[in-house]
């Protein structure tokens, strides 16, 4: 469903039949995503995170986000959270295909691709499927 929609920007997952996110490493271990542009990114190694994390923290947006917010016009809240994906980083995301009173701290979640509008994808996650 998504694979036709343009990202939202490029860089942020990879073009794999499974897309990871893809975060920048520095020499010294350091993970980064996304990854910066110009010279604060010039020495990282790319590298695909992980597909599944914890959820760290979470809530509604209730209200559109001040400008430079370049989402839908018309504005529909939305989940957004923190998600830990082991050894690497805590990633904020859009939480998607769940509600609020079903996220649980620390319930695993997996990487989606999930539309933005009607002409683009964005990452997100969800509770893992089993």
């Amino acid at each position: 469903m998504t694979k036709h929609l343009q990202p939202i920007a490029e860089g942020l997952w990879s073009d794999d039949e499974q897309p990871h996110l893809l975060g920048g490493q520095a020499p010294d271990g350091k993970i980064y995503f996304p990854i910066p542009e110009g010279d604060s990114g010039k020495n990282l190694d790319i590298i695909k995170l992980s597909r599944q994390g914890t959820l760290w923290s979470f809530t509604r947006q209730d209200f559109r986000p001040k400008s430079p917010y370049d989402g839908p016009e018309e504005f529909t809240p939305f989940l957004l959270g923190y998600v830990e994906l082991p050894g690497q980083i805590i990633v904020e995301s859009h939480i998607v295909e769940t509600t609020l009173e079903e996220l649980k701290i620390g319930m695993a979640m997996e990487f989606v691709i999930t539309p933005f509008d009607d002409t683009r994808s964005t990452y997100a996650f969800r509770p893992e499927q089993q």
